[in-house]
């Protein structure tokens, strides 16, 4: 027997929400998920009329409903926003050659000018050679680094007000999850931040319009709207650390819905003491980016590759410097046997 829709809209109910256990229309479900999304960003003031905002775009489902979403919110409640999209191209064959097609594909449906940098144009490496370099162990760390740092060279040189990126609430949970695991206490309370960065600290912000929205609401919105957009996973993700933590909350979220919603707002009202010592975030003397130690790890993996030592950032940083000195020694060691021979 049909279930009426719990907004009393006059239609039948066609899902309940997984946030919520709301039953819902598609149409009322569309304008609840749309309308918090919005809330969101007058609560947090997320946006200024008149600004230009680069959409951190990879063609999967949570970028294109984010570029989705922006689209129709600034239509709808007159933001004045300046939407362009930014891809980042990692070189990952059979993966992100594939992906960036679907974002061009939204640049074409939303009008939405598009800006594609490369880590072989910014870093002169692919994630393929850094994997066949490395292995499979400790790719995610490069990628990770990289690609934050290419986000923050791509919206310098689109000249845009701010990056907004499709971080979702299973994505924040996941984070302070592996904070907690891995004693991290100096960054748990700066990954619930909604928004990071500012102007004032010459660095461009990054926003989490999607911050309180769930997974599961994220692929339902772009299945019945019928978005295009790129599923297949990284091939080089089954190796990542995230895996377990997201593995884990899907176990809590079966026996408690809530548990992700619950974890965040956990994470937002952590203390930590203040004898902890904290990172803090300046600029990197050498490649001119926001850092929270010197030179970046960006400089220093990419140090690392360029020298032969692809496990130069990874591990402690005196390690690091134990690996430069012996090399430099061997270096020098080398060019004065070259000199007597002649």
């Amino acid at each position: 027997m049909p279930v009426p829709c719990g907004s009393k809209c006059g239609r039948n109910a066609f899902m309940r929400r997984p946030k919520t256990g709301d039953v819902l229309c598609k149409e009322c479900f569309f304008l609840a998920f749309e309308t918090e999304i919005h809330n969101t960003i007058q609560q947090e003031q997320l946006f200024r009329m008149g600004e230009k905002v680069a959409i951190a775009a990879s063609g999967g489902k949570d970028s294109t409903v984010l570029a989705h979403v922006m689209n129709v919110l600034n239509n709808r409640y007159k933001y004045g926003l300046n939407l362009v999209l930014l891809s980042i191209d990692e070189g990952i064959t059979g993966y992100r050659d594939d992906s960036l097609k679907t974002v061009a594909q939204n640049r074409d449906d939303y009008g939405m000018p598009l800006r594609v940098l490369s880590y072989q144009e910014l870093y002169g490496w692919t994630m393929d050679r850094i994997v066949a370099e490395i292995g499979r162990s400790n790719n995610c760390t490069f990628c990770g680094v990289f690609r934050r740092q290419a986000l923050d060279r791509g919206a310098r040189l689109m000249e845009v007000d701010c990056v907004a990126t499709g971080h979702n609430a299973d994505d924040i949970a996941e984070t302070v999850i592996m904070n907690i695991l891995r004693g991290d206490t100096a960054r748990l309370r700066r990954c619930c931040d909604i928004k990071t960065g500012s102007k004032e600290a010459d660095t461009i912000p990054r926003v989490k319009p999607l911050k309180y929205s769930y997974e599961k609401e994220i692929v339902m919105y772009a299945h019945f709207k019928k978005l295009v957009y790129f599923s297949t996973e990284c091939v080089f993700a089954p190796n990542a650390y995230r895996g377990h933590a997201r593995a884990f909350l899907k176990d809590l979220e079966k026996v408690r819905p809530s548990a992700i919603m619950d974890i965040i707002h956990a994470g937002e009202q952590l203390q930590i003491k203040g004898t902890v010592k904290k990172p803090v975030r300046g600029i990197c003397g050498r490649c001119g980016f926001v850092s929270s130690q010197q030179p970046c790890k960006a400089c220093v993996l990419l140090e690392g590759l360029n020298r032969g030592l692809p496990k130069l950032g990874i591990g402690k940083k005196s390690k690091g410097d134990r690996m430069v000195a012996l090399q430099d020694q061997q270096l020098r060691e080398k060019a004065h046997l070259v000199k007597n021979d002649f």
